[in-house]
C-alpha cells in the first residue's frame, strides 16, 4: 500500500528528527558534563551527571537542573574571598591609608606615606583616637567636639530680609528749589 505518509519525503523528515533529537541529546548529555566541571569538584559526581545525561535522555537535564549546585566553584571562591576581606576589615587588620591606600598602623596618627591625618591624640593620654569616637576608650576624656561653622540665621528669616527692598542712602540731602 502506497500512501501520503509512507513516501520519501515523509520518511527523509521522520529519520531528520530523530537524528535531530539524538544530536540533541547526545548534546544535552554534554552540556551537563561541562556545566557539572564547573560547578563540582569531585570527579564521581562530574562522570555521575554525565550518566545521568547519557542514561535518560531529557528528563536527566531536568533532574541535573534540580540538584546542581546554584553556584559555579569560582563564584563559591569569590564570595569566600569577599567574606574573609569584610571579616579582616571589620577586625581591622586592613588598615589603610583613604587617600593613599598605604598600610597603617592602628596607632598611627597619619599616614606616613602621603601625611594624611588619620585619627587624632586623646588631649589626656595622647592615644591615637578614631575620629568617630567621643570619649578616648583608655581614660574616659570626652574628645573635642568637631568644629562646625555657625548657623547665621533661620532660611525663612534670611528669605525675609532678600525679600524686602532696600533703599538708596544719599550722603546729604537736597536742597528744595
Amino acid at each position: 500500500m502506497h500512501g501520503a505518509l509512507t513516501s520519501t519525503p515523509f520518511q527523509i523528515a521522520g529519520n531528520l528528527t530523530v537524528v535531530l533529537a539524538i544530536v540533541f541529546w547526545l548534546g544535552l548529555a554534554y552540556w551537563m558534563v561541562r556545566d557539572a566541571r564547573r560547578r563540582i569538584k569531585d570527579p564521581w559526581l562530574v562522570a555521575s551527571a554525565g550518566l545521568l545525561g547519557v542514561a535518560i535522555p531529557y528528563l536527566g537535564a531536568v533532574i541535573y537542573l534540580l540538584v546542581r549546585p546554584p553556584e559555579t566553584l569560582a563564584e563559591a571562591h569569590a564570595r569566600e574571598l569577599e567574606i574573609r576581606a569584610l571579616a579582616e576589615r571589620l577586625n581591622g587588620r586592613d588598615a589603610r591609608c583613604p587617600v593613599c591606600h598605604a598600610e597603617t598602623e592602628p596607632n598611627y596618627l597619619v599616614c606616613p606615606v602621603c601625611t594624611t591625618a588619620l585619627r587624632q591624640p586623646c588631649r589626656s593620654c595622647e592615644a591615637a583616637l578614631d575620629p568617630l569616637w567621643q570619649v578616648c576608650p583608655y581614660c574616659a576624656t570626652p574628645t573635642a567636639a568637631p568644629m562646625l561653622e555657625p548657623v547665621a540665621d533661620d532660611l525663612d528669616a534670611a528669605l525675609a530680609r532678600e525679600s524686602i527692598p532696600r533703599r538708596r542712602r544719599t550722603s546729604s540731602p537736597r536742597p528744595a528749589a
